[in-house]
C-alpha cells in the first residue's frame, strides 16, 4: 500500500514518542553539536530488512562519514547488529574505518588511483571496476584483487555500458580479479512517475539479462546489487543478494516530500543543535547583520545563536523562512547567516536566555524541524544537508542500549 513518507511534524513526534522527549532548556554543550541516536539507526535497518526479501542482505553505506554521521560509529553499530557489508566512496574512507577496527567487507564505489592499489590489499578492501580499461589496469598491478563489476545501465555515470558485452566478459576473465560481485545503479528509483517507473524496468531488464549471459559464458558474477534507499522502498520485490541503502538508513528521504511504496517508519538518527550565546533588544529602524539586510519592523527581541554557515547552516536559510527551536518554539532566522553565528527573532518567546538549547534539526517539544525542511528551504536535497555539516560540530552519541 502506497504510503506518504514526509519527515515534518507528525512523522518525527511519532517517532520519538516512545522515549519521552523533553522541551530542551539549558545546554553546557560547547558552541555547536550533533546527537546521533543509535536505537533509531538500529531500528530503521530492521524496517528496511523487513520490507526485503530474506534472502537479500545489506550492504551500508557509510560515504561521506556516514552521511554526516561519523562512520566509524555507525559501521561499528551496524555490525553489532549482523550487518557485514559496507559501501565507501574512495579508499581513504576505507582505510579510516580499518584503522579504527571495523571488520566486514568494505566495497569501494568509486576509482582507486595506481599508486593506492597496495592498500587494498593492506586493508583487505573491495574494489569497484569502472570499466574495461579500468579492468585492464588492474590485472596490470599484478596482484590479486578482490573487486566488483560496475555495470551501466542508464545511468550513465560510472561502469561499462550494459550494451557492451564482449567488453563486459573480458573484465571477468582477468586472471588477478577475484569478481566478488556485480551491481548497477538505478537512475529514478526515488520517483513513482510511470515513465521513470518504466525506465528502472527497463535497467532491471538490462542487468538481469546481462548477467544470465555472463553465468552462460561460465564467468562468475558474484553478489548482485542494484538497489540503493529509494530501490529498496519502492522496488523492494527486486531479487538481489544485496542492497545498499544510504540516506533511509539514517531514518530520511533525499526529499521529504517524495511518497514511497513501502509501509515503513524510519526515524531520523541526528539531530543538530547549538547554543544561545547573546540576548539583546533591537529598536525599530535598526538593522542586524552583514549588509543591513534585515531592517527591524518593530522593537525585536533577537538572540545569537553559536552556529554558522561554517557548520554547515545553508546562508538561505534567513532568506527563505528558515527557523530554530527555542524551548519547544520556534524562532526566524533574520539576517545573513555568518560564519560562525545566525540570529534570530525572539520576541514572541519568554524567558530565553544565554545557554539555552537551540534546536536546529530535531524535536524540541512538540516542535521539530526536519533536515528534509531545510533542504527544502535551501533547494537542494537531505543528504546534501547531512554531508556539509561541518567538522568542528561534534557528534554525541545517545543510545540506550
Amino acid at each position: 500500500m502506497a504510503k506518504s513518507t514526509l519527515f515534518g511534524l507528525y512523522a518525527l513526534n511519532a517517532a520519538i514518542a516512545s522515549i519521552g522527549i523533553k522541551t530542551s532548556r539549558k545546554t553546557d554543550k560547547h558552541r555547536a553539536w550533533a546527537e546521533i541516536n543509535l536505537d533509531n539507526l538500529d531500528h530503521n535497518l530492521s524496517e528496511l530488512r523487513r520490507v526485503l526479501p530474506s534472502a537479500t542482505s545489506i550492504m551500508a553505506v557509510v560515504k561521506a562519514d556516514a552521511y554526516g554521521h561519523g562512520a566509524v560509529r555507525v559501521a561499528k553499530r551496524l555490525y553489532a547488529g549482523g550487518v557485514r557489508f559496507f559501501a565507501v566512496a574512495e579508499i581513504e574512507e576505507a582505510a579510516a574505518l580499518r584503522k579504527k577496527g571495523v571488520k566486514g567487507d568494505i566495497l569501494i564505489l568509486g576509482y582507486t588511483p595506481s599508486d593506492r592499489l597496495e592498500d587494498l590489499i593492506r586493508f583487505n578492501l573491495t574494489q569497484t571496476v569502472t570499466n574495461a580499461e579500468d579492468a585492464e589496469r588492474l590485472q596490470a598491478f599484478g596482484k590479486k584483487l578482490k573487486v566488483h563489476i560496475k555495470i551501466d545501465t542508464g545511468m550513465n555515470r560510472l561502469g561499462e555500458p550494459w550494451s557492451h558485452e564482449e567488453r563486459i566478459l573480458s573484465m571477468y576473465r582477468h586472471s588477478h580479479l577475484i569478481v566478488l560481485g556485480t551491481y548497477s545503479h538505478l537512475a529514478v528509483a526515488d520517483s513513482l512517475e510511470p515513465d521513470d517507473v518504466s525506465f528502472t524496468r527497463t535497467q532491471t531488464k538490462r542487468f538481469n539479462d546481462l548477467v544470465e549471459r555472463i553465468r552462460d559464458a561460465g564467468l562468475p558474477t558474484g553478489r548482485l546489487h542494484l538497489q540503493s534507499s529509494y530501490g529498496i522502498l519502492n522496488h523492494s520485490g527486486l531479487t538481489a543478494d544485496l542492497a545498499r541503502p544510504g540516506i533511509a538508513l539514517y531514518g530520511l528521504l533525499s526529499n521529504d516530500r517524495d511518497r514511497v511504496l513501502a509501509d515503513v517508519e524510519l526515524r531520523p538518527v541526528l539531530s543538530l543543535k547549538a547554543s544561545v550565546t547573546r540576548v539583546a533588544m533591537v529598536r525599530a529602524g535598526e538593522s542586524v547583520g552583514y549588509g543591513r539586510s534585515f531592517v527591524a519592523s518593530r522593537d525585536t527581541k533577537i538572540a545569537s545563536v553559536s552556529i554558522g554557515y561554517a557548520d554547515g547552516v545553508p546562508r538561505v536559510l534567513s532568506e527563505n523562512g528558515g527557523c530554530v527551536l527555542i524551548r519547544g518554539r520556534r524562532a526566524k532566522i533574520i539576517g545573513k547567516i555568518s560564519m560562525d553565528q545566525i540570529t534570530v527573532d525572539i520576541t514572541s518567546l519568554t524567558d530565553v536566555e544565554p545557554g539555552d538549547t537551540v534546536t536546529l534539526i530535531g524535536q524540541d517539544g512538540d516542535n521539530s524541524i526536519s533536515a528534509g525542511e531545510i533542504g527544502r528551504l535551501a533547494g537542494t536535497i537531505t543528504n546534501d544537508v547531512l554531508c556539509s555539516i561541518g567538522s568542528r560540530v561534534s557528534r554525541e552519541t545517545i543510545s540506550l542500549h
